[in-house]
């Protein structure tokens, strides 16, 4: 175990994790902060380049962690420096510097009643990390970021998913189009994938689309929602219905209520098919 008392160039590193998203690229690297997304990591069999302890007595839990980690490098800090870290008054027990994963759509398993949001350009970290969160409370195979978007690594979107991230793949791709090809030939595989987008003005109320095959569900930019590409290339366009004095919802929380009711959808589509009589 390696002691780090000093802002040295580790430290350094480290710190610029948390605020800039070129070193996080360029080191291949991401801080990860809070118990249960620092456990997820561990567990989730990602390299973990550095295992970072506060000096001084630990809970069981970072005992047990620290102990059967396969991290590359265990560092004990001061307090001082995981505080800073960690971003609040107190220093955390434990943090993670986590290898990125690539950018590949493949990572996102493939079946068919596969169910994948896509998050068109989203601005804030909290909304993004939601999504991934309830994505992975309600079934979905994974995440897709598309366009100029908040970072999938920052930290505050890390966070936001509560240990989500390292269960559920998520993926930027640079475009609709490169999205849109990868649907396409998933298709050409014979998994008739279906491309449904959330909107305002959407022709059919979300509870009348059908949710239960393979399927895209696409939630736009918070201000601007889904762009022009997304809209011209989905099959169908769902609205939410709302009442009441509130011109939209936010966009985490029209994607939860979307991923609700496909799994809604699916669950008594598999019980109706239990149920049915067999010859």
């Amino acid at each position: 175990m390696r002691t780090v008392t000093t802002r040295n160039a580790n430290f350094q590193q480290w710190q610029a994790l948390l605020s800039s998203r070129s070193k996080r690229r360029k080191l291949g690297a991401f801080l990860v902060q809070g118990v249960r997304p620092v456990s997820l990591a561990v567990e989730s069999g990602r390299t973990i380049r550095y295992l970072l302890c506060t000096s001084g007595k630990r809970s069981s839990w970072a005992s047990d962690l620290l102990r059967t980690a396969r991290a590359e490098v265990v560092c004990e800090l001061a307090p001082e420096l995981m505080a800073e870290l960690g971003g609040k008054q107190d220093p955390p027990e434990l943090l993670a510097v986590v290898a990125t994963s690539p950018d590949d759509l493949a990572r996102i398993p493939v079946g068919p009643d596969m169910l994948v949001v896509v998050f068109d350009r989203p601005s804030s970290p909290g909304n993004l990390g939601t999504v991934i969160r309830s994505a992975d409370a309600l079934g979905a195979a994974g995440v897709v970021v598309t366009g100029h978007a908040v970072d999938l690594h920052d930290p505050k979107t890390v966070r936001a998913t509560t240990g989500s991230f390292f269960t559920v793949p998520s993926v930027h791709a640079e475009s609709a189009q490169q999205v849109l090809d990868w649907a396409g030939g998933l298709r050409r595989g014979g998994v008739p994938v279906r491309v449904v987008g959330l909107s305002e003005n959407g022709t059919t109320e979300l509870a009348d689309c059908d949710l239960r095959g393979p399927t895209l569900l696409v939630v736009g930019n918070e201000a601007a929602g889904i762009s022009r590409a997304w809209a011209e290339s989905c099959d169908q366009l769902a609205r939410i219905p709302m009442v009441g004095s509130a011109s939209s919802l936010n966009a985490a929380a029209s994607a939860s209520i979307a991923l609700y009711e496909a799994s809604r959808q699916r669950l008594v589509g598999r019980t109706r098919a239990a149920a049915a009589p067999r010859c």
